[in-house]
């Protein structure tokens, strides 16, 4: 309920049969991931491309003759939420171009950190963009690398990776052929899957698109590999990665579904031990435990398991409410936050309430939570988090650019818990959410809370020595 938003979500799948619905269905269980816009490129018997997007949901964009339209046995998906690029059709994706070599679409969850480089760049050598998008500079960047191979697709994908420095799971049409690719530091997820019936094949985001088409979860992508995807199977091939990954540890805390399992990790499983280490280390006097829907679930089922404090649904969660319904003015605010929250009164009456999610970005949500509590005749409300606090811009795929939109990089938690309206405020230590992932810190992106990251960043600190350029993509 912090108002974190990741990137995207993106699947491919390479069937015996037509994959528009498959798309469809793939791209409706990763709706979580991003609500903006959506879109699908499917390829045709005969090499051609029909890109269809739009904003808004899946559903909005994919009316059944829509889908009906999109003919072919391979193809790509994406639904997003922008964090590069204005939120505008044109930025929809996936981004598809004409090549030398055929149809070149990409669909791209993550952040590019060296895209505006890159396009100055190519504009200074006479190269013309439609959008702002990091993933357009991708796309054509691609393109000229297609043509640089002689149409040698796996070729121009390592070059390509050799040029970026950032967070990307693509998907891809290059060609007559779909694959799937993960930066070499596996910072957002992407994982392999068999379609029933020997049906063919997938990737997507999360294990969840591949259960929604009851697909066979085979294995994740590997950071730094290229997997090429066809209905009969698949083929890797593993370009230099880092020594460690840094898979990012939202993930866990928030954006995949509970029941997607990313890097071998079940969310749940994880956030419920989040929930557990959140008890340990910051128990109190209260009487129930109440999540924040849906965000806070899982933590709070692990905190009220190791306090042995009754589990409440005190929040009720409209969820026919999009975030596009808020308006301007602070009364507008107020009904949008009870709009989509309504306290359960009889439930939180007189109680001592731990209220539980999973971050606070900027910290007005939380204060408002609050004071829907009080207002319901909470005692006392105590604020437990399931992230460290978020002291530090994130640059590789998550919507928080800046410092000045952080209340944890200007606060100490006394100052924040004062904000909020609390009785007590505590979030889970770096250690106890590392613990909880089941994860060596050395593993994961910790960059939002530790303000060390995994690439060099103009004015931040690395983690370790470690740079992007240390290991370049041989060709």
């Amino acid at each position: 309920m912090g108002m974190l938003r990741d990137h995207c979500g993106v699947i491919a799948v390479a069937a015996k049969e037509e994959v528009a619905s498959s798309l469809f269905f793939g791209l409706k269980s990763l709706q979580h991931r991003g609500q903006e816009s959506a879109g699908i490129t499917t390829l045709a018997a005969d090499g051609q491309a029909r890109t269809i997007k739009g904003m808004g949901l899946v559903d909005n964009v994919f009316p059944p003759e829509k889908v009906a339209e999109l003919r072919g046995q391979y193809g790509i998906g994406h639904v997003r939420y922008s964090t590069a690029g204005r939120s505008v059709v044109e930025n929809a994706q996936p981004h598809s171009v004409q090549s030398q070599f055929g149809w070149v679409a990409l669909a791209h969850n993550g952040d590019i950190v060296n895209a505006p480089a890159l396009l100055e760049g190519l504009k200074a050598k006479g190269w013309a963009f439609i959008t702002d998008s990091d993933t357009e500079v991708a796309t054509r960047l691609l393109a000229k690398k297609l043509t640089d191979n002689g149409g040698n697709a796996m070729r121009a994908i390592r070059d390509l990776m050799g040029e970026l420095s950032g967070s990307y799971s693509f998907t891809m049409v290059v060609g007559s052929d779909l694959y799937a690719v993960r930066d070499p530091f596996g910072i957002r997820p992407l994982c392999i899957g068999k379609l029933p019936n020997d049906g063919g094949y997938m990737a997507a985001s999360e294990s969840v698109a591949l259960d929604v088409l009851g697909a066979e979860y085979i294995r994740d992508v590997a950071p730094g590999e290229i997997v090429r995807i066809t209905r009969d199977g698949y083929e890797a091939q593993q370009t230099p990665a880092a020594p460690h990954p840094a898979h990012c540890f939202f993930e866990y805390v928030y954006f995949a579904r509970s029941d997607s399992v990313i890097d071998g990790q079940l969310a749940h499983e994880a956030r419920r031990k989040i929930g557990m280490a959140l008890a340990k280390e910051a128990p109190v006097e209260a009487d129930i435990v109440v999540p924040v829907p849906d965000s806070g679930r899982a933590h709070a089922s692990g905190y009220a398991e190791a306090s042995g404090l009754p589990l409440r649904e005190g929040l009720m969660k409209n969820r026919y409410v999009h975030r596009t319904f808020i308006m301007p003015g602070q009364d507008n605010r107020e009904r949008n936050v009870r709009l989509k929250l309504n306290p359960v009164k009889p439930m939180i009456q007189g109680k001592r309430v731990v209220v539980v999610d999973d971050s606070i970005v900027r910290s007005t949500t939380m204060r408002r939570i609050v004071e829907l509590l009080r207002q319901a005749g909470a005692a006392q409300v105590h604020v437990r988090i399931a992230s460290p606090p978020i002291t530090d811009p994130c640059y590789l795929g998550v919507d928080f650019h800046h410092r000045d939109q952080l209340v944890a990089a200007n606060h100490k938690v006394e100052e924040i818990r004062k904000l909020i309206g609390s009785d007590s405020l505590a979030y889970v230590s770096i250690g106890g959410l590392v613990q909880a992932i089941g994860m060596p810190k050395s593993s994961m992106c910790l960059g939002c809370v530790t303000g060390e990251y995994p690439i060099a960043i103009e004015g931040e600190r690395v983690r370790g020595q470690h740079v992007l350029e240390d290991f370049p993509v041989s060709t």
